[in-house]
């Protein structure tokens, strides 16, 4: 498949602030849209299904990976989480640009796909900041919390497979670096040649 957009994949640990970064983002650009994913988690308060995520059961979503109906998905934390072929091509064929809020083990099975999509990998300043973070969310059990620290060294390590690292210390200034990666993407020559008027 040869998009016509641009696939941007945003991942990071949970906590590095990644969902207000992309919010961010789709609000300053009108050709930008987010890719919605599933999942078989509950939602957490506040969440809308089919606009936070498209929540499902275990076993419709163990269906529709054996139907092949995902681009992506991975078991993160006792649930799954996906984003389907449809959704991505609904959006890239018409010449649209997506962005994607997904896991490292997702972002890797996408990159084997889309190898000129940008990915961005996003962090906060220190580990010390980023369990405040997850215990101040207050979304997650203190062993759920604890097992995703744990995790963080995992994560880490794919950091060299993506195009940009975002360090997270100042909101204002991560949201401006993600602005000016988005807007250096759109002006590579293959990209941006079909507006020009010559």
């Amino acid at each position: 498949m040869n998009p016509k957009g641009i696939l941007l994949v945003v991942s990071g640990p949970s906590g590095a602030g990644k969902g207000t970064l992309c919010q961010a983002l789709l609000e300053k650009f009108d050709d930008l849209q987010c890719s919605v994913s599933m999942t078989t988690r509950k939602p957490r308060p506040g969440e809308i299904d089919g606009e936070s995520y498209h929540f499902v059961d275990k076993e419709e979503f163990l269906q529709r990976i054996d139907n092949g109906e995902f681009l992506e998905w991975a078991r993160v934390y006792d649930n799954y989480y996906g984003t389907t072929w449809e959704q991505v091509r609904n959006i890239i064929d018409k010449g649209k640009n997506i962005i994607l809020e997904i896991d490292m083990q997702g972002a890797m099975q996408v990159k084997k796909v889309f190898d000129s999509g940008v990915f961005i990998f996003v962090i906060p300043p220190s580990r010390d900041v980023l369990e405040e973070r997850i215990i101040n969310r207050g979304t997650e059990d203190a062993g759920a919390a604890k097992k995703r620290l744990g995790n963080l060294n995992n994560e880490l390590a794919y950091i060299n497979n993506y195009n940009y690292l975002i360090i997270n210390d100042s909101l204002d200034k991560a949201v401006k670096e993600l602005e000016s990666i988005y807007i250096a993407e759109k002006c590579r020559p293959h990209r941006s040649i079909k507006y020009w008027k010559g």
